[in-house]
């Protein structure tokens, strides 16, 4: 197989994905290679070229669909709310619940909720999609006291930032954040749908009540490379506006 070719048609077909919206549906291997007259192989080294450029995304046992990296923007000045975040991005988001239940504080994470160890907290797990496409793992702790009832806020409302703010009658704020590029423990790995071994972003973050300057929500975020670039702003601290 001549190298150039596969890359003509990767080009090709790069050029023609760019007109698509994001989680569109595209031709399969077969088609590939009946429409440029190549072998399977060919086909193949066109479609692993286009993933490797993150333009598509092969969904085991759906097919391949155009993929949109977007910018997600962690920022003082922006709302800590990943679903305002990702449309402001120019995405649609997606959240599903896999897990919701009342849990003791873990010591890591009572120590940044400035918590006791033990004290009660809600564990919220939740599975994310942009454009449709498979986006994010993530476990989200909010201390009883801020929040009693978040079991069932969330099977009516995707946002936490929204049903803190409506519910809680806080303004969260971002007050830390650490992102880091990791290797996914199992349950992740199994989340993300993605290969064993294969590195994510992980963002851990704290918000706090800008009125009182409680923390009120502890997050811990892993997403895939090929759905999110990370980008960090360091621009000051986010004021709210009076709802």
């Amino acid at each position: 197989m001549v190298r150039s070719r596969y890359v003509e048609i990767a080009d090709t077909l790069a050029a023609e994905l760019a007109q698509l919206p994001a989680g569109s549906r595209i031709a399969g291997e077969h088609e590939i290679a009946a429409r440029f007259a190549v072998g399977r192989a060919a086909a193949r080294a066109a479609m692993q070229e286009l993933e490797q450029r993150l333009l598509v995304r092969r969904v085991r046992g759906a097919g391949t669909f155009v993929n949109r990296r977007i910018d997600y923007v962690i920022s003082q000045r922006r709302a800590p709310s990943w679903h305002q975040t990702v449309r402001e991005a120019g995405a649609e988001p997606r959240s599903v619940v896999r897990d919701v239940r009342r849990a003791p504080l873990p010591a890591a994470e009572a120590e940044l909720l400035e918590r006791p160890t033990g004290s009660p907290a809600s564990l919220l797990i939740r599975q994310y999609y942009v454009d449709d496409l498979l986006h994010g793992w993530s476990n989200e702790w909010i201390p009883a006291d801020v929040l009693p009832d978040v079991e069932i806020a969330v099977h009516s409302v995707e946002s936490v930032d929204s049903i803190l703010r409506q519910m809680a009658r806080v303004r969260p704020v971002r007050s830390w954040c650490r992102v880091s590029n990791t290797l996914p423990e199992p349950e992740v790995v199994a989340g993300l749908e993605i290969e064993s071994g294969r590195p994510v972003w992980l963002v851990e973050s704290v918000s706090r009540d800008s009125g009182t300057g409680l923390p009120v929500l502890f997050s811990r975020s892993w997403s895939r490379p090929d759905s999110a670039r990370i980008v960090v702003e360091m621009d000051g601290p986010y004021q709210p506006e009076d709802e």
